[in-house]
């Protein structure tokens, strides 16, 4: 067994000891690393790009990485930045916390479900519920003000 899997295991469990409250996410979070990235750098696509597809590629990675926060406000309301049609749009929703560390976001769309799988005062790593295919954790530091 792997240290990190051993090191995963255990702030896993510490986290389940320990329910996240509202309260704690009050603030802003700022997106630093989003697993989907990896694939997309370990993609055929991008080893075979050339110098300026790659850096067009990493660009986009980066802008949606600096423009993806996530707000949480007094009242239960999420306030956060998301993507449509290449476009960076601000969003608000009703949001719960239920057992087991769930998230559950409401939108218009419909809700969406991320799990707190690790949390800190100043990280937070959510790991996205979907029908579609695993989407990669989404790790998060807090904003500092």
């Amino acid at each position: 067994m792997n240290l990190s899997l051993i090191t995963s295991m255990i702030l896993t469990f510490t986290l389940f000891l320990s329910q996240v409250e509202y309260k704690q996410l009050i603030g802003s979070w700022q997106l630093v690393h989003f697993e989907g990235m990896e694939k997309i750098v370990k993609s055929p696509q991008y080893q075979n790009a050339n110098a300026l597809e790659k850096a067009g590629m990493d660009a986009r990675i980066n802008y949606r990485l600096e423009n993806t926060v996530y707000q949480f406000v007094e009242g239960d309301i999420l306030k956060f930045t998301d993507f449509e049609n290449q476009v960076v749009v601000q969003k608000e929703a009703k949001i719960e916390l239920m057992d087991g560390n769930m998230l559950v976001i409401h939108e218009e769309k419909g809700d969406r479900l991320a799990q707190i799988i690790e949390f800190s005062e100043n990280r937070m790593v959510l790991q996205p519920i979907s029908k579609a295919a695993a989407s990669g954790r989404l790790i998060f530091e807090r904003i500092k003000k």
